[in-house]
């Protein structure tokens, strides 16, 4: 194996970090996963991710975690509802009676909970895999790899670096020298834990599923979980620095009610539930990378958020 006698590092305890992760050390390599949570408590986890056979479940399958994920994954999950700004719902696949596709079918989408993905993978790694609280600062080649510099001034070696650490990655200037760009939409996600009982009628409308609205350029989407909270992700357009512009002080819900009732005044009032029950917010300028070769960057290109939006940006003409 080409990796045998070397270090290699993994930037992010994210999904697809981990599972190669595992992929690695089932073939013996020395694998570090650097992550800058404090631990795997830290934070909550978001919305859901269907993984395709092609990819998601193959690479689960190649890591002997398939039986592990059937174990977790959330039947009907995937089932989605349209609606408007008024939740009138216009397309419905609880409504379809068909065979649903079972594993091994081209077509199976399966959902699970970040959550659980991510304890399944971090649980099938060798103890003291992932070395917490590792905010990467920089990296310069050294030797034959890299010296890495974490922010709280700790420092490591190795001769792979994997950047696994998402959109604003500090690896990936090492790779291509274009940098992700403003998609023109922010989104601010949010959860509600026991939703049922604090957004009940959005709670029977998500219908253990997931429920896109959308009108007009704005959007919201809706996301149950297995623990029984709804995370939910508005959607619209602004400038780069709308979430420093704004003055919003997004941890406090006041602010953000606020907020909402003004950019979304022409929603119904049922969604302002979200903003009055939700334990947390977060804005997410939405950016991606162009979808072209390195050296020849197009801003205008169409491309794919780095993060689950629910937005319908109009693609740019070529």
């Amino acid at each position: 194996m080409l990796l045998t006698g070397k270090k290699t590092a993994i930037i992010g305890a994210g999904p697809g970090g981990l599972t190669l992760a595992r992929l690695l050390q089932q073939h013996g390599a020395d694998v570090t996963i650097y992550e800058r949570d404090a631990d795997r408590h830290a934070r909550q986890q978001g919305a859901t991710l269907d993984l395709h056979e092609e990819s998601g479940l193959r690479a689960l399958d190649a890591a002997g975690l398939l039986d592990a994920f059937r174990a977790h994954y959330r039947p009907g999950a995937d089932k989605l509802r349209l609606v408007d700004a008024q939740a009138t719902i216009h397309f419905d696949q609880h409504q379809e009676e068909f065979s649903a596709p079972d594993f091994g079918h081209a077509h199976f989408r399966p959902e699970i909970d970040r959550g659980p993905l991510r304890d399944l993978l971090m649980d099938s790694l060798r103890p003291g895999t992932i070395v917490w609280n590792s905010q990467l600062q920089s990296l310069v080649p050294a030797a034959d790899g890299w010296q890495l510099q974490f922010q709280d001034g700790q420092m490591a070696y190795a001769d792979l670096v994997v950047g696994a650490d998402g959109a604003n990655s500090k690896v990936r200037a090492r790779v291509t020298p274009l940098p992700p760009f403003f998609t023109g939409f922010t989104v601010v996600e949010g959860s509600v834990y026991e939703a049922a009982r604090h957004v009940p009628a959005l709670w029977e409308l998500v219908r253990g599923g997931k429920v896109f609205a959308l009108e007009g350029t704005q959007s919201i989407i809706l996301s149950a979980k297995g623990d029984g909270s709804l995370a939910f992700y508005t959607c619209q357009p602004t400038a780069e620095n709308w979430v420093q512009a704004s003055g919003i002080n997004f941890r406090d819900s006041a602010q953000v009610a606020a907020w909402f009732a003004r950019d979304f005044a022409a929603w119904s009032p049922v969604w302002r539930e979200l903003f009055t029950a939700a334990a947390y917010f977060v804005p997410r300028p939405q950016y991606c990378m162009p979808s072209i070769s390195i050296g020849q960057p197009s801003p205008t290109l169409p491309c794919s958020a780095t993060r689950p939006t629910s937005c319908r940006p109009t693609p740019a003409k070529a």
